[in-house]
């Protein structure tokens, strides 16, 4: 197996700081943060320390969903594995994911979310692939748009393994 490196550690922190702005003109101070577990775990503390920086205090709950299992392409199947415990209704949530790539899983999510009674649900992305997308589903806010390879590291892994990478890189099988 090989490594490309796509994004660096300085390039997600300088990216990562600008969306916590864009976030906070778009959503009210005293949001509702959902970050959806596992891979989004590194992502979202940035995230959530920038959003501080940038004036916003969200109470933070957390999905926990899997599609992946061992594999580098997505089974189809989301599971939830752990539900959120806030409440939802009338309630801006900003929902956050490592990856926008099938959209089943932010399908799933915001779903139910907006069945809980969220007033509005936005969705925050470290990446995404437009190109593999199977539901109608848009994130509002985006970190990097990513070419059609298996990307690892900064909460990303393959099977269990790279998720502590402080950067984004491609995994080539060879």
């Amino acid at each position: 197996m090989s490594l490309d490196i796509l994004f660096s550690e300085a390039e997600i922190g300088a990216r990562v700081e600008a969306m916590a702005y864009e976030i906070a003109e778009a959503l009210p101070a005293r949001m509702l943060a959902v970050p959806i577990m596992t891979g989004a775990f590194i992502f979202a503390a940035d995230l959530l320390r920038a959003l501080y920086r940038a004036g916003v205090e969200p109470e933070v709950d957390f999905f926990q969903v899997a599609s992946y299992g061992e594999g580098t392409v997505s089974s189809g199947n989301v599971q939830l594995l752990r539900e959120i415990r806030a409440d939802v209704t009338g309630r801006d949530v900003l929902l956050i994911d490592d990856i926008l790539e099938s959209g089943r899983t932010l399908t799933y999510a915001r779903k139910a979310l907006m069945d809980r009674g969220a007033r509005r649900v936005l969705i925050a992305v470290a990446l995404e692939k437009p190109h593999k997308l199977v539901v109608d589903i848009a994130a509002d806010f985006v970190g990097f748009q990513s070419p059609d390879r298996f990307v690892i590291g900064y909460g990303m892994d393959y099977a269990g393994k790279y998720r502590e990478l402080p950067f984004i890189g491609a995994l080539d099988q060879a």
